[in-house]
């Protein structure tokens, strides 16, 4: 039997297409839910699995399938649709998971012919059986697993175009910020893979470049942490040698042993969420965990580059606190926390978080009309109404932002510090020149359809207001 697994791209984020962009390249990470549900899948199952952002595929060129599988990110689903109505009037029944299908099941199950909610490891088999007797369920409620069993993602059935692997070694993110759907969707509760299992993948990853795809890889827990450490010692032990990077809180700059622990596994690089740069702006999102303790950031960034890690930094722009000039605040204190690169992304509610809940029920929430207008939940757009800020405004913000902290020379005196500091300066130019170069040329481009889309909906909503 046949199946196809497939990563819907959008096209208003084409940009991370690795053929389109060399430094892209870096950008690109493989699905690694679908990889981990191949594993899963009977040998009498003959299995493809389609990677839109690495390749675009003509599907009518292909043979017809006994099931099509599709995982979709909000930000992805309108493509997913698109998708899912091609392979149904071919005669291949669909089935659609993950978190957008999660969180708006209704909606998905328009277009699909079954949905699965939750963590799809719990009901895969049981799905795949129904699928072979043509009996499909509408919808599949998948539980959240143990990770004891999980089994090792098949890497090999996507080989090529990455030049980062990817793994997960951690469900799960202590944290409740309101505009993160992990919880939601991962929970809470902080679940690990047993390390001999990840040692075992980490060794089948062809990759020496790896991406450690876990929400808080170090969790926050004496305990968390604990198991962090006998998992980087093993991973010192087996010898494995691949760089790596992770996605931590600040948290890891209060520990040594574990930084050097970190850097002497191969830790090379780590994305931390900031979000802010003010208090006022973390209690409203409810990350507490960066202002504990009085914490010094720069000192906690200092410490992590004493290793020779790089670090990543995130920031959102549209907290109700954030006011004209918050892009170059931000801009400025990145630089005087000593950040290598910063990602800044618009405050966005996504479907299933208590920030969408607050924002819609508040009817803050501008794009939502129809599955088209998915497509603008990259969190490069600002899709609702901001307290200080226009849309026209929040955009500006972050090209000034970016244009104070990506502008040449001051790229130029980070990979210089890098190179006094023995950190990573390869990595530190290529994601500098990636995301000067994505969001001051391409994102402009993308923002005059977004221009055309908002002023349609605006009209609509007029209209509906006036009872037209």
């Amino acid at each position: 039997m046949r199946l196809y697994l497939i990563n819907p791209y959008n096209p208003l984020v084409s940009l991370i297409n690795s053929k389109q962009n060399r430094w892209n390249r870096y950008t690109v990470w493989k699905p690694l839910g679908l990889l981990v549900i191949a594993a899963m899948t009977p040998r009498e199952w003959e299995i493809t699995v389609f990677d839109e952002n690495v390749e675009r595929h003509d599907y009518s060129t292909l043979p017809v399938p006994d099931l099509v599988g599709i995982t979709a990110f909000t930000s992805q689903a309108d493509r997913a649709y698109t998708i899912a109505t091609e392979f149904r009037q071919r005669g291949a029944p669909v089935v659609i998971g993950g978190i957008h299908a999660t969180m708006c099941s209704a909606e998905a199950a328009q277009w699909v012919d079954s949905v699965v909610t939750g963590e799809a490891e719990s009901v895969w088999k049981e799905l795949l059986a129904d699928a072979s007797n043509g009996c499909l369920r509408p919808v599949y409620d998948g539980a959240r697993i143990s990770l004891d069993h999980m089994p090792m993602a098949r890497h090999d059935l996507l080989s090529t175009g990455y030049r980062f692997g990817s793994i997960q070694t951690t469900r799960g993110c202590p944290l409740a910020c309101c505009f993160c759907s992990v919880s939601a969707f991962n929970g809470r509760q902080y679940r690990r893979r047993p390390i001999a299992d990840v040692i075992r993948e980490f060794q089948s990853i062809r990759e020496n470049l790896v991406l450690v795809v876990d929400d808080n890889f170090i969790g926050t827990s004496k305990e968390h942490i604990s198991r962090t450490k006998d998992l980087l010692r093993a991973i010192i032990d087996s010898k494995i040698r691949k760089r790596w990077i992770a996605q931590a809180t600040i948290n890891l700059g209060d520990d040594d042993e574990l930084l050097a622990l970190a850097a002497r596994a191969g830790c090379i690089g780590v994305f931390i969420g900031f979000e802010t740069t003010s208090t006022e702006g973390l209690e409203e999102i409810h990350k507490k965990i960066n202002i504990r303790k009085k914490r010094d950031i720069k000192i906690a960034i200092r410490r992590i580059h004493k290793h020779g890690i790089t670090v990543v930094g995130s920031f959102i722009i549209g907290l109700d606190v954030d006011k004209k000039h918050v892009g170059r605040n931000i801009a400025e204190t990145a630089q005087q926390y000593g950040l290598d690169t910063i990602n800044v992304v618009f405050l966005t509610p996504l479907p299933g978080t208590r920030l969408w809940d607050e924002m819609n029920a508040k009817n803050r929430v501008i794009l939502k009309r129809s599955r088209s207008d998915w497509r603008y939940y990259t969190l490069t757009f600002p899709v609702a109404r901001y307290n200080h800020l226009s849309w026209r405004e929040m955009i500006a913000e972050k090209e000034k932002c970016f244009r104070v902290f990506y502008a040449y020379t001051a790229i130029f005196c980070r990979v210089c510090s890098c190179v006094f500091h023995l950190r990573n300066p390869v990595l530190t130019l290529f994601s500098n020149l990636s995301y000067r170069g994505n969001t001051l040329r391409l994102d402009r481009a993308v923002y005059k359809d977004f221009d055309i889309s908002l002023g349609e909906t605006t009209m609509h909503k007029n209209a509906d207001e006036s009872g037209e």
